[in-house]
């Protein structure tokens, strides 16, 4: 009988070291491959100029946190996924309003945070001055800036100064700065493969789990 214990629990303490290895293989294979495709698709949309910004939405994480598992999972999601989808599968944007999509061009700047675009209708408040509209045959027609002014970083602006008394100093260099591009539609082409970067290292899994099982 004592024969038999000892063996007994000397295969309880293999298979409970065995059982040990495999989850901690499996995590880190998991972990392997989730980093590798979140790597992948980051790699993509700076490949595709789109931005180191977009890129570094993309987040990876293995479940369950913080302890191996023989069931472990890895999940990889971007933080802008409306974007990321915009360019994986390609689409024809159009305005809601049935009209023209305005594309600001360098000159009209940002928001204030820099991160989002500048419209028409936000522009002409924060600069107190109403845009023309300029019809071209044959070309994208132009909302643009009568009697502005370029500064050093390229925007345009209010020709005015600072305040004298109660009027405003104009200043030299009044010109007509092009602000947007109205277009009827745009065309944006599909620049990224998601899907098939996640079957790649979908994969990868089983040959991630033997390396770091028998490596």
């Amino acid at each position: 009988m004592r024969l038999q214990a000892a063996i007994q629990g000397d295969l309880n303490a293999l298979l409970k070291a065995e059982l040990g290895a495999a989850e901690r293989a499996v995590s880190a294979g998991i972990r392997a491959a989730t980093d590798g495709l979140k790597t992948e698709l980051r790699g993509q949309i700076t490949g595709a100029g789109l931005g180191t910004r977009l890129a570094n939405t993309w987040r990876g994480e293995v479940y369950p946190k913080g302890q191996p598992s023989i069931g472990a999972a890895g999940y990889v999601w971007s933080k802008a996924p409306g974007i990321v989808r915009l360019y994986a599968e390609g689409a024809v944007i159009r305005s809601k309003q049935g009209l023209f999509l305005a594309i600001p061009t360098p000159a009209a700047g940002r928001f204030g945070d820099g991160r989002r675009k500048i419209t028409p209708g936000s522009w002409e408040r924060i600069h107190g001055m109403r845009l023309r509209f300029v019809f071209r045959r044959g070309s994208p027609s132009l909302l643009v800036a009568d009697n502005a002014r370029l500064t050093k970083r390229g925007r345009a602006a209010a020709n005015i100064g600072r305040r004298q008394g109660v009027a405003f100093t104009r200043l030299a260099g009044r010109t007509t700065v092009p602000l947007f591009i109205l277009v009827p539609q745009v065309t944006v082409r599909k620049r990224l493969d998601v899907d098939g970067a996640a079957q790649k290292w979908i994969q990868a899994v089983p040959e991630k789990v033997l390396r770091y099982w028998y490596g």
